[in-house]
């Protein structure tokens, strides 16, 4: 029987780790609609729709990556845990480096060679059109080059949170997302004598910060006395155990999410083909639902990193404590986050247009939104317990079912067959939320992901 106590440190453990993830999350989201609000208003309708299009175009390749480097990172949060749950805190250091190796070479070159070298197919096959493209390659070439910095960043953040290191990053975050801000509305207007560059602006803005940031976390973990640091001076050794765990753990959570973003590339290729106010829709709709994601990541983070403490510490039922705990928590806030999207939509939606017709399809998109964020959230939260106990193999059964299987089908079923438009596709969503919260809730419930061994 679970005593009072117990249950208060619980919480008290799963708050320390998920509130500044969340508070860092929920900012950073903030920021990015303000920097959408910001190009809304930055011309006429005609370059401000193209100019929101390209962000969400370049949002493609860009989030394609980073779920890459989210996934390759999942092992190196969940090594990390565990080697701080077993004591063996000796191996830390190489789990750090070997992770950055990897994701810069695996990962970031990738991106680089397809956003820097060969802009302008990535962009028409991603469904931009003329208009985008003109007004948009700019940012997009701008915004790929600052993924090395981003790549960089991404890992050590994920090592840090393994770590139960959750301030920092919500430290280095928010500075930088502030300084976005900033430079965003300088460059996007044209303030204090720069030139007006609009979306372009944007991007250069975007990549100096995540410049700014990697420099300001490098000298942080190069004077850090806690489990997380790089000493340059100590020679780098490939560690055969370290790799063997990055691929047992990583490579189906990369498997999921090339799943996952080849699915969104099509969903949005058959959002695209019902024109550019419909997409620039949609791309609102996304950077608000953003909004949603918050208390599933954050709470998400707090079970991963707490499961394989605890699982690395030999004891499974507090990492089942831990979920069941994440998820009660996150799962209530994403409900009250759904019912000021649906009672407040329309006033969120005029934050970014003045259009009606933009509007009023938002505001239905949203009401729809609000019955979506409880399976989300509830199914983020579980599966990033998973992902800390390194069973990422039914996160990617859930994922593939729940896009390919279900949106996918669905979404080609409800606009293209059907005709339903927007709201059709987004009807797509809700249903593949609801599927990838069952297979993620029986999975947890077998109980065997408690006895997944990392070396």
């Amino acid at each position: 029987m679970e005593s009072a106590f117990d249950k208060k440190k619980i919480r008290g453990d799963i708050t320390r780790i998920a509130n500044p993830v969340f508070i860092e999350l929920l900012l950073g989201t903030l920021f990015g609609m303000v920097d959408m609000m910001m190009l809304g208003r930055s011309g006429s309708t005609e370059i401000t729709t193209a100019s929101i299009a390209a962000v969400g175009i370049t949002n493609q390749l860009i989030f394609v990556g980073l779920s890459l480097v989210q996934a390759l990172n999942v092992g190196a949060t969940a090594m990390v845990a565990r080697y701080i749950g077993s004591g063996k805190t000796d191996k830390i250091e190489s789990v750090v480096k070997h992770i950055i190796i990897m994701t810069q070479i695996f990962l970031v070159l990738p991106i680089l060679y397809l956003g820097l070298v060969k802009s302008l197919w990535v962009m028409e096959v991603l469904g931009a059109e003329s208009d985008t493209i003109s007004i948009g390659m700019g940012y997009f070439r701008v915004v790929t080059l600052g993924f090395i910095f981003q790549g960089f960043n991404f890992s050590l953040f994920a090592a840090l949170r393994g770590a139960g290191d959750t301030r920092t990053p919500m430290n280095i975050n928010i500075k930088v997302n502030l300084l976005n801000v900033f430079g965003n509305a300088v460059l996007i207007f044209g303030l204090l004598g720069f030139p007006a560059l609009g979306v372009t602006g944007a991007g250069i803005s975007t990549a100096v910060s995540q410049f700014i940031a990697s420099i300001l976390l490098v000298r942080y973990l190069i004077k850090s006395k806690g489990h997380i640091k790089l000493n340059l001076r100590h020679r780098f050794k490939i560690d055969n155990d370290v790799i063997y765990n990055l691929v047992k753990i990583g490579v189906p959570a990369s498997l999921e999410q090339i799943a996952f973003r080849a699915g969104i590339l099509i969903f949005t290729r058959m959002v695209a083909t019902l024109g550019t106010i419909a997409y620039a829709t949609h791309q609102i709709c996304i950077n608000i639902m953003n909004l949603s994601f918050t208390p599933g990541q954050a709470f998400g983070t707090a079970a991963s990193t707490l499961t394989g403490r605890s699982l690395g510490a030999q004891d499974p039922d507090l990492a089942e404590r831990y979920i069941k705990e994440s998820r009660g928590i996150g799962s209530i806030i994403s409900a009250l986050m759904g019912l000021l999207f649906f009672f407040l939509g329309p006033y969120v939606a005029m934050l970014y247009t003045d259009s009606p017709e933009v509007i009023a399809e938002a505001t239905r998109v949203l009401k729809l939104m609000a019955f979506i964020m409880p399976f989300q959230g509830s199914q983020l939260i579980v599966a990033g317990g998973l992902r800390g106990a390194g069973d990422t193999i039914w996160t990617l059964v859930a994922t593939f079912a729940g896009i390919i299987g279900v949106r996918i089908v669905l979404a080609w079923l409800f606009v293209v067959v059907l005709g339903y438009g927007l709201l059709g596709a987004w009807l797509s969503v809700l249903i593949d939320q609801f599927v990838r919260w069952v297979f993620i809730s029986l999975r947890f419930r077998t109980n065997k992901w408690k006895y997944i061994s990392i070396r």
